[in-house]
């Protein structure tokens, strides 16, 4: 088969959970010996090559731009630049392809596709990682722009589409966006082996590793930390990653005083990154949104449980089961967390063993593999062969669920 695949992003140019999707996808799709063209916007410079399997032609649909603000909000121009040039493309080629398959967000990609679906006869496929909801558009762009965002991502749920989300939260919304087209939820995203590390005693330590956006809220991790200090002897932190939000991180670890209880250390490679986890007492994850999770998982394979905050759009909660691989905070406050980390913490090795057989009973369900099979099926048949659970967007609703 002939697929397009189509993202403004592309690993390990940028970083994301997206970003690592679809460049597994492209080069998997490869090895199963599709034709593969990946269509983004140019991250590299002029003259160098995109990092990539070299089977996967990557075609640039606008020149490199910086994608967010200062901030870490999402900038508006590029966007619409790709949009334009995905246009451009698929009016020249989009006989070419059998599947073009987008990421919804950021839009204007899908709308261009999809004004050009029925001429140029390829099937639209539609990956929707978020769906956001009201008061989340009115947080990120004000009450006016983010009416006009909330309108925009609705007109992309109604073009005619085969949709793939990674949650039951985000199926649900995009029926309730009157999707026009059946969807199917995904739950494998985990790339790497599917048998679990051995547990181990954990050290008193605390990780987490993400992007630091305002979304993360990572100042809201170290406020549970400094209570959580208070009350487990000897524990410390450790917080992994760059973004917009670090100075207020570094700002936040002296204001409190914690200089020597939590460290601020970037960006780390894998193996540190891996390492880290084996050995935290769990994965801290605060964010407010989350369309899937995959740290939950991956700290789950090397046997080390997570604590999650409940929110209207964060899905990463689907993936706990409470007691058994983690723990969810009821409440967005630094109290509530710090109970959480506690109750991990207390909970001992008897909860990391139960992490690491909860992670063999659903590795198969949680690969990338399992929803690599689904993608094909979809592909090939246009329907899937029900290794995700469908949601029908004109009659039905899904319940899958990644628990034993």
């Amino acid at each position: 088969m002939r697929i397009c695949l189509v993202y403004d992003c592309l690993y390990p140019h940028t970083v994301g959970g997206a970003e690592r999707w679809y460049r597994d996808l492209a080069e998997r799709l490869a090895d199963a010996g599709h034709e593969v063209t990946y269509l983004t916007l140019r991250q590299w410079d002029r003259g160098e090559h995109a990092q990539i399997d070299p089977r996967v032609q990557v075609v640039s649909a606008g020149p490199r731009m910086a994608l967010y603000t200062e901030s870490g909000r999402r900038r508006i121009l590029p966007p619409l630049v790709f949009g334009v040039g995905v246009f451009a493309h698929l009016l020249r080629h989009g006989r070419r392809y059998d599947v073009v398959h987008t990421c919804a967000f950021p839009y204007f990609s899908l709308l261009a596709a999809a004004s050009l679906r029925a001429f140029k006869r390829f099937r639209l496929v539609v990956d929707w990682f978020e769906v956001w909801s009201r008061s989340y558009w009115r947080d990120y762009l004000g009450g006016a722009g983010g009416r006009i965002g909330e309108l925009v991502q609705r007109a992309c749920a109604l073009v005619p589409q085969q949709a793939f989300c990674f949650s039951e939260l985000h199926a649900r919304r995009l029926h309730e966006e009157h999707l026009n087209g059946p969807v199917t939820v995904l739950r494998g995203l985990y790339a790497g082996s599917p048998e679990p590390a051995t547990p181990r005693p954990a050290d008193p330590m605390v990780l987490f590793a993400a992007r630091l956006i305002p979304e993360k809220q990572v100042t809201l991790a170290l406020s549970a930390m400094a209570l959580a200090v208070q009350r487990i002897g000897g524990l410390r932190g450790e917080f992994l990653g760059e973004g917009p939000e670090r100075a207020a991180l570094d700002n936040a670890i002296v204001e409190q005083g914690l200089q020597g209880i939590v460290t601020a250390r970037g960006f780390t490679d894998t193996e540190t990154l891996e390492a880290e986890m084996r050995r935290a007492t769990c994965m801290l994850v605060t964010s407010r949104r989350e369309g899937y999770g995959l740290v939950v998982v991956e700290a789950a394979a090397r046997g080390t449980p997570s604590v999650v905050v409940a929110g209207e759009d964060n899905a990463a909660t689907e993936l706990i089961e409470e007691g058994v691989n983690g723990t969810v905070a009821p409440r967005s406050d630094p109290e509530a967390i710090a109970d959480a980390i506690v109750r991990t913490y207390e909970a001992g090795v008897p909860m990391r063993e139960s992490t690491a057989r909860w992670f063999a009973q659903n590795s198969d369900r949680l690969s990338l593999e399992s929803s690599l099979r689904a993608v094909l099926e979809v592909y090939e048949t246009g329907s899937s062969d029900g290794s995700g659970p469908a949601l029908d967007g004109a009659t039905g609703s899904g319940r899958p669920s990644a628990r034993a």
